[in-house]
């Protein structure tokens, strides 16, 4: 947004939550920084500066505020759409790219200069990447003192901060007072090491149509491997050796619940980042459905389900696999075949909580089903041979589905792949790798949604034509048309689109 001091002070002074999670203030007089929904009084306009985002207002010298809470404020995507380079850098960075490298090793990896991204960062973000990635942890360890009890130590490798001294030297100095002192809640601390779970909140701007996505992952949901029940998604996850089990609720205000039981809880933030990517929780819905609302056929398809988001996926390798499985048969079908796929070669889960939802096994690795013999699928041949040429492909490059420097790029690598065609490879772009603009122009369900009184459907060269208009946001533009698409789920049967 245009960062107009008279106009983000009448924000704050109105207390307006549509600007909350979009600017920032920091007050002089105090030396805190606070969301323009804060309770406390509004300060005078010359004690206040305004920050484009929590990591601008921190690197500017100020500290969270204790009332308003910026780390409970929703974290949006609003760079997106105005540079795909910052957009892909706070992927990775959100995935843990500055715990293991610099800013130079960042750069590097989306082809640009290191004095280039910096200057990207300030302008878009009001802040360098190494400020984005330390806000980050210091707003999730805050977040995790507030809201669980999980002993000190496990908050600060949870948060991902390095060591316990790194963790408590970090909040004096911002706090200039110890952790412990930041928590307020009673009761006994519970460890994730000894089979304890925790509870978030993960915010996200409204409005957020639940229905929709809980419908999406029910219809694909892999026996064994995802559960939805009573309104909550629950499923298995592992990130290498680290495994557990989460579950996913919508709370009663403008977020939602997650509850994580991983006893290896350096991997929390790798897990809470990617809960944020499947529910598309960076989305800024004003911004999106302003855009697509310009064009007529889209406009009542949005003002339908003006929460309506993009869902992502928890694997690129494991989305690559359902796409391999769902060619020319029916999402339910590839549901009952990834099943059986699992629960064959997959790792079992031994827990009788999980249990008791209907997870019993993790979905196999690239290593595990590399070793499949293809003569034992229940597929066809040639499809069988891809699913395996896949997971080998998997297993020699761990980066194989990692963030690119831009959307043909993706494209064009996953094409690379066997089985993988222009369809698969632009779905896999738009939920595992959450390129916005992704756009599969030759499902059937898309140019079905967009029928004529006639008849008449558009081909994919029409339909990619008419899309120009609504960049950079076609997957959102997809995502509503699958839904008015009457025969949704879209993929339910995509032949030679894959």
């Amino acid at each position: 947004m245009d960062m107009d001091d008279d106009a983000c002070y009448r924000a704050f002074q109105m207390r307006d939550a549509r600007f909350d999670g979009r600017i920032f203030c920091g007050v002089k007089s105090t030396g805190i920084y606070c969301r323009p929904i804060c309770p406390a009084r509004t300060p005078k306009r010359e004690n206040m500066t305004f920050h484009r985002s929590a990591a601008a207002a921190q690197e500017a010298g100020f500290r969270p505020c204790l009332r308003c809470r910026p780390e409970t404020s929703p974290d949006l995507g609003s760079w997106r759409g105005t540079s795909n380079t910052v957009s892909r850098a706070m992927t990775l960075i959100e995935a843990g790219a500055m715990d293991t490298g610099d800013v130079d090793a960042l750069a590097s990896r989306l082809g640009v200069g290191e004095r280039q991204l910096r200057r990207l960062f300030q302008q878009h973000v009001g802040a360098s990447p190494v400020a984005v990635a330390q806000t980050r942890r210091v707003l999730l360890a805050k977040q995790l003192l507030h809201e669980t009890r999980m002993p000190m130590a496990e908050v600060a490798l949870a948060a991902g901060f390095g060591s316990v001294r790194r963790f408590n030297e970090t909040f004096q100095q911002l706090f200039d007072r110890p952790p412990a002192k930041l928590r307020r809640l009673g009761g006994a601390e519970i460890a994730a090491g000894d089979g304890g779970a925790a509870s978030i909140r993960l915010p996200y701007r409204a409005p957020y149509d639940w229905d929709a996505m809980l419908a999406f992952l029910t219809a694909r949901a892999i026996p064994g491997v995802e559960s939805v029940r009573d309104g909550r998604y629950a499923r298995t996850l592992a990130f290498g050796e680290a495994r557990g089990v989460i579950m996913i609720e919508p709370g009663e205000g403008a977020y939602l619940r997650a509850t994580l039981r991983f006893p290896k809880v350096q991997v929390w933030p790798a897990v809470i980042a990617r809960v944020r990517r499947v529910f598309d929780l960076a989305a800024d819905p004003a911004v999106i459905a302003a855009h697509l609302s310009e064009d007529p056929d889209l406009a009542p398809l949005v003002a339908a389900r003006p929460g309506l988001r993009a869902p992502g996926a928890w694997d690129g390798f494991e989305l690559s696999v359902r796409a391999v499985l769902g060619q020319q048969i029916t999402v339910q079908a590839a549901r009952v075949l990834a099943g059986k796929i699992t629960a064959a070669h997959g790792s079992p889960l031994e827990d009788e909580a999980a249990g008791k939802l209907g997870l019993t096994h993790f979905f196999p690795t690239p290593e595990q089903l590399s070793l499949i013999d293809v003569e034992t699928l229940p597929m066809p041949r040639a499809r069988g041979r891809a699913l395996v040429g896949l997971a080998n492909a998997a297993a020699a490059d761990p980066d194989l589905f990692g963030t690119r420097r831009s959307l043909d790029e993706a494209v064009a690598a996953l094409r690379a792949l066997p089985g993988i065609g222009e369809w698969t490879a632009q779905y896999i772009a738009m939920r595992a790798l959450r390129e916005p603009d992704a756009f599969p122009s030759a499902d059937i369900g898309l140019m079905r949604a967009l029928e004529g009184p006639d008849g008449v459907r558009p081909t994919p060269a029409e339909l990619l034509a008419r899309a120009e208009r609504w960049r950079p946001w076609r997957a959102y533009a997809a995502s509503h048309l699958w839904s008015a698409d009457p025969k949704n789920p879209s993929e339910a049967k995509h032949a030679k689109a894959a």
